[in-house]
């Protein structure tokens, strides 16, 4: 029988505080990621071209550690991404021409700024039904739940 591994201790306003969270995150999560899908984009789609995005040049492989996925899943993906023409390949350096950097295309950008579009407006559309001082107080967590998530 394998043992499980020891809990490590926790206060419990901690614990009942995760507890609280972890539902609603997961659950605002997977709604999220359905927008994505009514744009037309899969969530990982969404997530790679924002990568790629936000770091304009990246390898596949520095990609694939990043997103935390296989180099040849990724691979697959970036692919797919490069024949739908969403991505595009550039060579990085002079120095080594084997390294490609990737950089999202016009086409790509279209299709990210639609899910952005599609999951800002579902969200503005349920805050807008949440009183003042709720808002406000989801304003003053986004910032510890982006440094809680690892703004990666």
């Amino acid at each position: 029988m394998t043992a499980v591994p020891a809990r490590p201790t926790v206060d419990k306003a901690i614990l009942d505080l995760a507890e609280a969270l972890r539902p609603a995150l997961l659950r605002t999560s997977r709604a999220l990621r359905r927008e994505a899908q009514r744009a037309g984009v899969s969530a990982l789609d969404a997530q790679i071209l924002g990568a790629v995005k936000k770091h304009p040049g990246i390898g596949v492989s520095t990609l694939a550690d990043h997103e935390q996925m296989t180099r040849p899943s990724m691979s697959s993906h970036v692919k797919r991404l490069e024949a739908a023409g969403w991505i595009g390949r550039d060579a990085a350096s002079e120095e080594d021409r084997r390294r490609v950097g990737l950089r999202i295309t016009a086409t790509g950008q279209k299709a990210l700024d639609a899910i952005r579009r599609r999951r800002n407006d579902w969200l503005a559309a349920r805050l807008s039904t949440l009183s003042p001082e709720a808002r406000a107080a989801l304003a003053a967590a986004a910032e510890p739940l982006t440094r809680l998530a690892g703004d990666r």
